[in-house]
């Protein structure tokens, strides 16, 4: 299968719902979508440029105030049927999740057994602020209940992302603590 530009299709998302600047989708990115997707600043504008070239895209000059203009961006018909075609498209494979700390536990045996516990205790945290944040997220968005059927499609499509992510970062720290216990039985037999 051809390597396709994600990216593309992530911006062309955005736009569908409605038209954005390019500061909005960098904040998106930093929001919504960055629990399970990110991009740079560089790289957003870099395939705008590109979608606009494609004429998946177009643009326009929007005023706010008297004199401050913002470029907008709004998606084409064409950029419609190509955000449709791929959002139809069943993969033929699983993308493999980037992990550096999972890489760094690849080279465990290079790794001093008294630093051991330091960097599962970091990850534990990192993975703790993280959950916290996703659970205020959570409870912002949709409260303490679960209102799967209430929700319309935008919603209900945030509602799954959201909910993956907790599940996600739930295992993840499980994981860590029945790591932690191994790490210290082992230390202590040592």
């Amino acid at each position: 299968m051809v390597a396709r530009r994600v990216l593309k299709y992530a911006i062309l998302g955005l736009l569908r719902k409605d038209d954005k600047s390019g500061y909005d989708m960098t904040s998106d990115f930093k929001q919504a979508i960055g629990q399970f997707w990110s991009a740079k600043h560089s790289q957003i504008y870099t395939e705008l440029k590109k979608l606009l070239e494609e004429e998946l895209i177009s643009s326009y000059i929007e005023l706010s105030g008297e004199k401050l203009e913002k470029k907008m961006y709004t998606l084409t018909e064409k950029g419609k049927e190509d955000l449709h075609t791929w959002l139809l498209t069943q993969d033929d494979h699983l993308e493999t999740e980037k992990d550096v700390f999972a890489l760094r536990l690849y080279f465990l045996k290079d790794i001093p057994s008294a630093d051991l516990l330091a960097l599962f205790e970091n990850q534990l945290n990192l993975r703790t602020d993280k959950l916290n944040m996703l659970q205020e997220q959570f409870a912002y968005y949709f409260g303490e209940e679960n209102p799967a059927e209430d929700l319309d499609a935008d919603e209900l499509g945030h509602y799954f992302v959201l909910t993956k992510a907790l599940s996600r970062e739930e295992n993840y720290i499980h994981w860590l603590m029945e790591s932690m216990d191994i790490i210290r039985q082992r230390q202590l037999g040592e």
